[in-house]
């Protein structure tokens, strides 16, 4: 007796890889053709942080406005104390742009460029990533500016002479910041030292196995310096030498001298 099941079964479909790289649609209908990794212009794919998880930053740290994940924050409020009691800052450390979604990235990336007469989405890509593959729509991410910023605009690699780029160089992994995208990255996006993205003190902070499973690709491939974990790579070792030592054996006792 045949038994009837209580639902429909229907067959799986299995979906093969691609043989060549995707196209996306940029700004102005123009196609870009799409890494196989998910990569466009070299930056990696990011969704949309959910709007229940972004808080305000601290009070008197935004520029214009700030969002960021929650778990960031208590972090975040350590690192601005230390920087505020340090003198070697030299200044103040302000968020020039955090949490950005897919919408406002896109009007930020399309926007005209004076120097994008050939091909305007690479153009812009080397300075902003394209909608859909920023870290700032991730929520974990911010872009620092100092102040006073003593000549220096905003998101120029001038920045990382001022003093309070140098204090985060040597104090934000200690905070869980890391620089995303260093001098001469693999991933061959522009030095940024101004932007920085949070992993968590360790994997077991609260919150940092989500950041660090979104970024996972990023740091495996394209590691952040300086970072919070580096990973320490062993060019050369040696092998041990094992040498056969006989069995030590105890001296006799010297005789004592005969009396005459």
């Amino acid at each position: 007796m045949r038994r009837l099941l209580p639902f429909p079964v229907f067959p799986f479909i299995v979906l093969l890889p691609l043989a060549t790289p995707a196209a996306a649609q940029v700004c102005a209908g123009a196609a870009a053709s799409m890494a196989r990794d998910g990569r466009l212009y070299g930056h990696l794919p990011y969704g949309d942080a959910p709007p229940g998880d972004l808080v305000p930053a601290p009070a008197g740290f935004a520029l214009h406005g700030c969002l960021l994940r929650r778990d960031v924050i208590p972090d975040l409020e350590r690192l601005l104390a230390a920087a505020k009691g340090d003198p070697a800052v030299e200044g103040q450390l302000r968020a020039l742009s955090c949490h950005r979604s897919i919408i406002q990235q896109a009007s930020v990336f399309c926007r005209e460029h004076p120097d994008a007469a050939t091909d305007a989405d690479a153009t812009r890509a080397i300075s902003v990533a394209p909608p859909g593959h920023s870290e700032h729509s991730s929520g974990y991410a911010l872009d620092f500016a100092v102040r006073p910023a003593r000549g220096c605009p905003d998101a120029e690699a001038c920045m990382a002479a001022s003093t309070a780029a140098r204090w985060l160089v040597r104090n934000a992994p200690r905070f869980g910041f890391e620089m995303s995208f260093p001098g001469g990255n693999r991933q061959n996006v522009k030095w940024e030292p101004w932007h920085w993205r949070w992993v968590g003190t360790s994997a077991s902070a609260p919150g940092a196995a989500r950041a660090r499973f979104l970024f996972a690709k990023a740091r495996t491939r394209f590691p952040a310096d300086p970072a919070v974990d580096p990973t320490v790579t062993i060019l050369r070792v040696t092998p041990p030498a094992f040498i056969t030592v006989p069995a030590w054996v105890a001296p006799k006792p010297p005789r004592g001298k005969r009396r005459r």
